[in-house]
């Protein structure tokens, strides 16, 4: 995006419809600008009332503030960019690389969230640690609700081949407190939960059931300072350039937990890939 769009957008929370607006605007910022409400909101194929939302969730009172904002961005005045949609790097009589398109642009966020994770991982001493003591909880309930239950699935799916008797939750009511007790009464002294925005209300009252009846929770999620309590927080940041938010960097960082608790237990994770690898042979599980 230009860098005056940017940075009105920079640290806002933007549902999926006002991330549809964004894009518009990013591509189209030239044109956008003499649009009313109602124009803007059927080119971005959302309703009035979004483009209206939208606006007051970057700060204004409402639309026409917000388009009064944007014009300079277009015809002057801020930072002296007469053109949003000029190639980054030009320059008097020379040729710029070309612009990124919304879609690379969102793919190079998530590089840069990537890069976040392992700029996290200079010191591992948290991860191996946390990786230590889930190797060693038995069972090993995983907690994962609504979008965080595919990364939860994931997580458990890997888990459950180097370790005996992981329990997965993703399911809420009743079902969710009885997997909790049942993990507690069975020996369990640990919680892994995903947690990703926008932070289902029932995964925060699980982790607080969970540590209620002597559960210690840890928890992979978006920032440290969420809007709940855990033991451990393990924070990777998703991409929010796209409609929905991509989970790149959660997923890489399970992935790394996985190998933490892989390494912590090395014979039995041995023993166990060893059996895993003849019962795909007999069974032809895989093609190649």
């Amino acid at each position: 995006m230009g860098d005056g769009l940017e940075r009105l957008l920079e640290g806002r929370r933007l549902s999926p419809a006002q991330r549809r607006i964004a894009r518009y605007l990013d591509g189209h910022l030239a044109e956008a600008i003499f649009l009313s409400s109602v124009e803007l909101a059927d080119r971005a194929g959302v309703s009035q009332p979004s483009v209206t939302r939208f606006a007051m969730a970057l700060g204004f009172a409402g639309y026409p503030e917000l388009r009064q904002a944007l014009r300079p961005l277009v015809v002057g005045g801020d930072d002296g960019a007469a053109d949003p949609h000029a190639p980054a790097g030009a320059g008097a009589g020379g040729r710029a690389a070309p612009r990124a398109n919304g879609l690379q642009a969102a793919i190079d966020a998530e590089v840069g969230n990537l890069r976040a994770v392992r700029e996290g991982l200079a010191d591992p001493s948290a991860i191996t640690e946390l990786g230590a003591a889930l190797a060693g909880c038995e069972p090993l309930p995983v907690l994962g609700l609504r979008v965080s239950s595919g990364l939860a699935t994931t997580f458990a799916y890997y888990a459950r081949r180097i370790h005996p008797d992981v329990r997965l939750l993703v399911h809420g009511g009743s079902e969710l407190a009885d997997g909790l007790h049942a993990a507690r009464r069975a020996g369990a002294a640990w919680l892994l939960a995903v947690v990703l925005p926008r932070y289902p209300a029932e995964a925060v009252r699980a982790l607080a059931d969970a540590r209620g009846i002597g559960l210690r929770t840890a928890v992979i999620t978006d920032r440290r300072d969420v809007p709940f309590d855990a033991d451990v927080v393990l924070a990777a940041p998703v991409g929010e350039r796209l409609v929905f938010d991509s989970h790149a960097a959660p997923l890489a960082l399970a992935m790394v937990l996985v190998e933490a608790m892989a390494d912590a237990a090395p014979l039995r994770t041995q023993a166990r890939l060893e059996e895993y690898e003849r019962m795909t042979d007999r069974a032809g599980v895989f093609v190649c």
